[in-house]
């Protein structure tokens, strides 16, 4: 079996108080925390959370240098509660901000207190020009966003990784998700933007519990990848690559 999307990793600088600031933002809880990471995952009591994906943070002490090439947007249910949602994450320590896009977009592009963007998205947003592809109750992330030169090029590559289906494409997005789960989509989204940086936000992979982790990396690095040292210790459990466009992804071990 393929591996398949376990987490989202996000480098700061406090992961403790990052930590905070999301899981009161996706009023989500802190499941484990300590020197090394401190994570936050959907309620486990909540059927319609399940496939969302957990966010785990890292210390790291370089200095966000660039936009991140990976964001979340989160979802908004109507009109009226995007424009909570906004205050809300407002209220928390995020600030709204310009990044370039159109004045007239549905959505509001902010930065966590990090300086991390995300997306408040329009519950009206919807995937590609079928109606029936719009976020609808995935909540409260809608997407994982990636940017890349070329969607279409790199889109096998993250099916193979997630074991997601590629369920979309409009020329400049191309559009991943497991349909069996309320989990978010993975929006692979034309930028041309030179990557300059390692990823401040990547994604975990991971084989499952009976597979063999040697063999995943072997097939991911005959789809593209290719190992990278980004300074991780020669003992850890967990492969790092690169993708075939140069975004950094972790292979963790069978689960």
């Amino acid at each position: 079996m393929p591996t398949r999307l376990v987490n989202l990793v996000v480098d700061a600088a406090d992961p403790a108080g990052l930590a905070r600031f999301w899981a009161a933002a996706l009023d989500w809880p802190i499941t484990s925390e300590d020197d090394d990471e401190v994570a936050i995952e959907p309620p486990a009591d909540d059927p319609g959370q399940r496939g969302q994906l957990p966010l785990v943070f890292v210390p790291v002490a370089d200095a966000k240098t660039a936009k991140n090439r990976v964001h979340l947007d989160l979802a908004s249910r109507s009109e009226a509660d995007q424009t909570a949602l906004v205050a809300r994450l407002e209220g928390l320590g995020a600030r709204r901000i310009d990044v370039g896009q159109p004045v007239d977009v549905s959505w509001v592009v902010m930065a966590d207190p990090a300086g991390n963007e995300l997306c408040v998205v329009s519950h009206a947003g919807s995937v590609g020009a079928d109606p029936a592809s719009a976020f609808g109750d995935l909540f409260p992330i809608a997407a994982v966003v990636l940017d890349s030169p070329d969607p279409e090029a790199i889109a096998p590559f993250w099916a193979a990784a997630t074991g997601w289906a590629i369920l979309g494409r409009d020329g400049t997005h191309v559009w991943l998700r497991d349909t069996a789960a309320n989990g978010p989509y993975l929006d692979i989204r034309d930028n041309e933007d030179p990557k300059t940086a390692k990823l401040r936000v990547h994604l975990d992979v991971a084989p499952f519990a009976d597979d063999d982790h040697a063999a995943e990396v072997a097939r991911l690095r005959e789809l593209g990848a290719e190992p990278i040292d980004i300074g991780q210790p020669a003992d850890v459990t967990w492969t790092v690559l690169a993708d075939p466009q140069r975004n950094e992804l972790c292979v963790l071990t069978p689960r």
